[in-house]
């Protein structure tokens, strides 16, 4: 239930007094105000920056898929050459997207990291607008290729605010916001693209009509480089104010090595992401002249019933979150999601239904999917890893989604659309055969994956309650009595950690709750 400003939560672990003094002292006449980062509406700013930092990766990702035939015909391009445009921006992350998680962790820090990483992706876009305006195809895969780095990398960034924020009961809600917000820029992409092309045409002849439509998309990059500046600012604030940093000191220092010590729930999951996202992301980026073959659709259409899955992805993302945040059992969530999607792949391969069936049926799971898996991460690793975690799966992501990309065109032009949507139908039985590892490897351990939230709690109290008890057992020095209240947080990382539960404090007990 939530709690009044008068009945703040208890920490399971003592907290030292001076520094809770310290923080009122430094807030002083700023209690009632927005720079405060204990109130909801300062959190809910930052989450509003959050969203918009990945707004225009989304944005951009999709331009050539909202434009396909057009990038097809206006730069000669084959099926499989304009799949390349896809895989070309997974290939890189393969390595780099694991390595800029582990450069979040370790050396820039979740602040700079994602300054960096933006700009990285806004250098990249460019670079592609300028190879499709000069019509030269290897310029545009090299401003595909520095997009990828930045777009994954910024990823794993978000992820972790996400995290850093509002770990604890409000986090599936919060990923599903960021989802929607993320789809909702691919919506606006599909929505608007294809009327600014032929605005521009108006102007422009040959080449130059795409160039100065991709020029016009990389405007959005500007919007989100901004957010995040600010939101760096906002976090920078909350950090001094909530003093994080000198909590973050008392833990573990991650290392490449820790992958080493992830259970085999991370690795299924990480499976999920790429056996899922794979029969997702290169389905809509091939969609549109599937559409237009086998329904007869004018290109708009084509690209209004393509979009379904994001726009539907972009208002029932948040809702989805809140609904596992208040049922937990976020295995069952996946599995059921999963088999949903397979059903939208069949609707869509073996009948002439009206496809709205399909895509609508495909973003409602597609929703659900990403609110009950990503949150998974952070029940599983600790907190300290979070960054290496999110970055080996986005990067285990971006190699399937390379791979499937380059397959998907050949399968079209080789086989049809049929043989594609078969394809992905076996990797969502991958998916699904995934889940129910998981689903069975958390049965005979804990439960705590698929568990509700008043069930997991119940488990974490019990696991704190151990570890301070062993850890009261211990003689301790005058100086080591100074110094409880970090080793008691030390004994609760590792008690969590040899139990297989990753950090499921809220890692932001004495602020407001975003929903009342």
């Amino acid at each position: 239930m939530p709690r009044s400003r008068n009945e703040e939560a208890q920490p399971i672990l003592d907290r030292n007094e001076q520094d809770n003094n310290g923080d009122d002292n430094e807030l002083g006449d700023q209690e009632f105000t927005c720079c405060n980062p204990r109130k909801a509406y300062y959190r809910f700013i930052a989450l509003i920056f959050m969203c918009l930092v990945g707004f225009a990766s989304y944005f951009c990702y999709d331009n050539p898929g909202a434009l396909q035939d057009n990038f097809k015909s206006d730069l000669d391009l084959t099926t499989t050459q304009f799949a390349m445009l896809y895989s070309i921006y997974s290939w890189p992350n393969v390595i780099l997207c694991f390595i800029g998680g582990f450069l979040i962790d370790r050396v820039f820090g979740i602040r700079l990291g994602t300054i960096i990483y933006m700009f990285i992706l806004m250098i990249g876009q460019l670079i592609f607008a300028f190879g499709t305006t000069t019509n030269a195809f290897y310029i545009m895969l090299l401003g595909r290729f520095i997009f990828g780095i930045g777009a994954e990398s910024l990823a794993v960034a978000q992820n972790n605010y996400a995290v850093l924020w509002f770990k604890g009961k409000e986090l599936n809600m919060v990923f599903g916001l960021q989802l929607s917000f993320a789809r909702f820029g691919s919506t606006v992409n599909f929505l608007v693209m294809e009327p600014v092309y032929k605005y521009f045409k108006q102007y422009y002849t040959g080449t130059y009509v795409l160039g100065m439509v991709i020029f016009a998309a990389a405007s959005t990059c500007i919007m989100s480089f901004t957010s995040a500046l600010l939101l760096g600012w906002m976090d920078k604030r909350a950090e001094r104010v909530l003093r994080r940093q000198a909590i973050a000191a008392e833990g573990e220092i991650p290392r490449l090595s820790d992958v080493k010590t992830f259970k085999v729930t991370f690795w299924m999951v990480t499976v999920i992401c790429v056996a899922y996202y794979v029969a997702i992301f290169p389905f809509i980026a091939l969609g549109k002249v599937f559409f237009e073959r086998k329904f007869d659709y004018s290109p708009e259409e084509a690209n209004a019933v393509n979009s379904v899955i994001y726009l539907i992805a972009a208002f029932a993302s948040p809702i989805c979150g809140y609904i596992v945040d208040k049922t937990g059992r976020n295995v069952m969530w996946v599995f059921i999601s999963t088999v949903v999607t397979i059903g939208a792949h069949a609707i869509l391969a073996f009948s002439f239904a009206n496809p709205y069936v399909g895509t609508i049926t495909m973003g409602f799971a597609y929703s659900m999917l990403a609110s009950s898996l990503w949150p998974l991460v952070a029940l599983i690793i600790p907190e300290y890893q979070l960054g290496t975690a999110y970055g080996i799966c986005q990067a285990v992501q971006n190699l399937g989604l390379a791979v499937v990309s380059m397959f998907g065109g050949v399968i079209v032009d080789n086989g049809g659309y049929l043989m594609l949507e078969l394809f992905f139908i076996g990797w969502l039985s991958v998916a699904l055969l995934a889940s129910v590892i998981i689903w069975l490897h958390d049965f005979n351990n804990n439960g705590i994956l698929n568990m509700s939230p008043t069930d997991r709690d119940e488990v974490v109290q019990k696991a704190l309650t151990s570890s301070i008890s062993i850890n009261n057992e211990s003689p301790r020095s005058s100086n080591e009595e100074d110094n409880g209240a970090g080793q008691a947080r030390e004994v609760r990382n590792k008690y969590l950690k040899k139990i297989g539960v990753g950090d499921t404090g809220n890692s932001s007990d004495d602020c407001e709750p975003l929903l009342q």
